[in-house]
């Protein structure tokens, strides 16, 4: 064995080797405690600076169409329906015949009434005749003043028979001419209820069928006591401004989602509260030139009840809509995500209208909310702080023509 060269056990390695481990780690820890860890950066978020503006106060509300007159043909007569004269589902004027009642029975009685006036007028006649010729004899001394009295008597008496024999036969004309039954008022017809041969009766007035006039049509619909309340409390407080009642505008929107061409107007509002529904009732019309609307038909009404002239609109997505209501992600001071509890009104296009708990200047976040937390910092995008006022969208076909 050389000089130059210590044997070294297998001991004394493993104990080197756990002390250069001890130190490596003692070393790593130091490092640690003497620089912490980066904090993530703030998530960048795009805001909108709400600006009021003066907005329509559409309210959306369900209703149903009813024609604006209906006319239910029934038998003023007795008799056997002997024709329909008319075509099913078709428009018809007023005045128009419908159906015809077998007229033969009524006809002779207008031929007997009439023969009973011309006796009336017989009878008439010659009293006329004798007070005539006793006034001669009265003057005379050569008949009593008893005779003459009761010749006038008579007289009167066969007058009076004649008038009413003119009105029996005016009853019996007027009972013929029940015979065709014509239409009450111009509009659509429906289906009829009888047919050829059918008995029909004037005492239980048996229905024949149904004209309903379609143009222009109605559109029913009800309000909340609640909702009106509310409504009259904005008007009070100046934070709404609604027209007179005749000058409310109203669209339709139909059961597949299109929107009505035509513009309609509110022409009643009950100021009663139904006992049953607690609500109040309204009823807009609207033109039907062609048909397009049906009696019973539901449909959805958008009611332009006046102009809020402080509204505020935030688009949809930027509303977070819960059990409790709507809240949005607002930035305070110091850049800081906050919570905000808003009371939203109407849903107009892709906004939503914000009735309470924004104001003017009010910084919402309307993108980046998925990493934002209420009372952490948040970063600007430069490109997005501005001032939006957002525009309702309100449906308009200007195509066709408003109504009058």
């Amino acid at each position: 064995m050389s000089a130059d060269r210590i044997p070294i056990s297998r001991s004394c390695v493993a104990a080197l080797a756990t002390l250069f481990t001890c130190n490596a780690l003692i070393l790593i820890a130091g490092c640690s405690r003497d620089t912490p860890a980066a904090a993530p950066p703030p998530p960048e978020v795009r805001v909108l600076v709400v600006k009021s503006q003066s907005l329509a106060n559409i309210i959306d509300v369900p209703g149903r169409l009813q024609a604006v007159r209906t006319a239910e043909v029934r038998a003023r007569v007795n008799g056997i329906v002997q024709r329909r004269l008319y075509l099913e589902g078709s428009d018809v004027r007023a005045g128009r015949p419908l159906f015809a009642i077998d007229p033969r029975e009524l006809r002779a009685l207008l031929n007997a009434a009439s023969a009973a006036l011309a006796r009336a007028e017989a009878n008439a006649a010659n009293a006329r005749q004798d007070v005539t010729r006793y006034q001669g004899l009265v003057a005379q001394k050569a008949l009593s003043q008893q005779e003459y009295d009761a010749a006038v008597a008579r007289l009167r008496t066969a007058e009076a028979d004649v008038a009413l024999s003119r009105a029996q036969v005016e009853s019996a004309r007027l009972n013929l001419s029940y015979t065709t039954v014509t239409a009450p008022i111009s509009g659509r017809a429906g289906r009829a209820v009888v047919t050829e041969g059918a008995l029909v009766s004037a005492a239980s007035a048996t229905p024949l069928t149904k004209v309903e006039q379609l143009d222009p049509i109605f559109a029913n619909f009800s309000q909340s006591s609640s909702d009106v309340l509310a409504i009259r409390k904005e008007i009070a407080s100046g934070a709404l401004r609604v027209p007179q009642l005749l000058e409310v505008e109203a669209r339709l929107v139909l059961e597949d989602g299109s929107v009505y061409g035509f513009v309609g107007r509110v022409n009643f509002g009950d100021l009663a509260i139904g006992e049953a529904t607690g609500s109040s009732e309204f009823r807009a019309q609207f033109p039907n030139p062609n048909r397009v609307l049906l009696p019973g038909q539901f449909v959805r009404v958008l009611v332009e009840a006046g102009v809020r002239p402080r509204g505020l609109l935030i688009p949809q997505r930027a509303v977070t809509v819960g059990p409790k209501g709507g809240t949005v992600m607002v930035v305070g001071a110091k850049d800081v995500a906050m919570s905000r509890a808003v009371t939203l009104g109407e849903l107009q296009g892709g906004s939503w209208m914000i009735l309470s708990g924004l104001a003017t200047g009010d910084r919402v976040i309307i993108e980046g909310l998925q990493k934002v937390q209420a009372g952490k910092p948040v970063r600007v995008a430069k490109d997005s702080t501005r001032t939006v006022a957002l525009a309702p969208v309100v449906v308009r076909d200007t195509a066709r023509p408003a109504s009058q």
